[in-house]
């Protein structure tokens, strides 16, 4: 099933609309997106496949995601370890992590030590709002991403991707394909560049907020939070 795409713009302006006229706040929306991320990473890493996921969270509200899919993570029998250099000061962000101390999930400033003791990477740093020059240490994140052959499941964009012209043409993040991503909400331009997995999630859309920004709403089955779908290509 082909998925209509989500510009930059309006994906701000839905955003606003959610926390609005929705009547959703953004601890809500954070939590529903970090569950709709754990349960990606559970169809595409099972238990069986090995326990250890190291979270690589940025500043912004894509880092905080990827805190509440560690916590869920580990309610579901992972072994979740967060690197989380430039950690936000901010009282919602606070508490993700104090929530993830709390199960005592570790937190590390050694990538490259986390990455060789580790089944699979969440890459929750840049989602649909980056623009500009990515920065260190992200910059070395980054190219470590790169690099690696774990598999990795990126949120809502491959970090350092631009969302509507795809991935980088040079530095940080050029050559950068994770093996899957999970589209918060609908789909953003840069999945025509995306070759891998690709989930939707983000079970909170009523009907007529879907044809205002003339968005298709996947079918969910049962109590899933996200659904596995292709777009269309070009």
């Amino acid at each position: 099933m082909a998925l209509r795409t989500l510009t930059p713009k309006n994906a701000a302006a839905l955003d606003k609309d959610l926390m609005s006229i929705g009547g959703f706040s953004l601890d809500q929306l954070m939590e529903l997106a970090g569950l709709s991320v754990s349960q990606a990473v559970y169809r595409v890493q099972p238990l069986s496949k090995g326990r250890k996921i190291l979270v690589a969270c940025g500043p912004g509200n894509n880092g905080g995601d990827g805190l509440v899919a560690a916590r869920h993570l580990w309610h579901y029998g992972y072994q979740p370890t967060v690197y989380y250099p430039k950690q936000s000061k901010n009282d919602l962000f606070q508490r993700l992590a104090t929530q993830l101390r709390n199960l005592d999930i570790p937190f590390t400033d050694d990538l490259p030590a986390a990455m060789k003791n580790t089944h699979h990477i969440v890459d929750a740093i840049f989602g649909f709002s980056f623009e500009g020059e990515v920065r260190e240490p992200f910059s070395s994140v980054i190219e470590a991403l790169r690099m690696t052959s774990l598999p990795i499941t990126s949120v809502d964009a491959p970090s350092s991707w631009n969302i509507e012209t795809g991935p980088p043409d040079s530095g940080p993040g050029y050559g950068f394909q994770p093996t899957t991503l999970i589209s918060l909400t609908a789909p953003k331009p840069l999945i025509k560049w995306f070759k891998g997995r690709h989930f939707v999630g983000g079970r909170f859309l009523t009907p007529e907020m879907a044809r205002k920004y003339d968005l298709d709403v996947p079918t969910y089955e049962g109590l899933d939070q996200v659904v596995e779908v292709e777009v269309q290509k070009g």
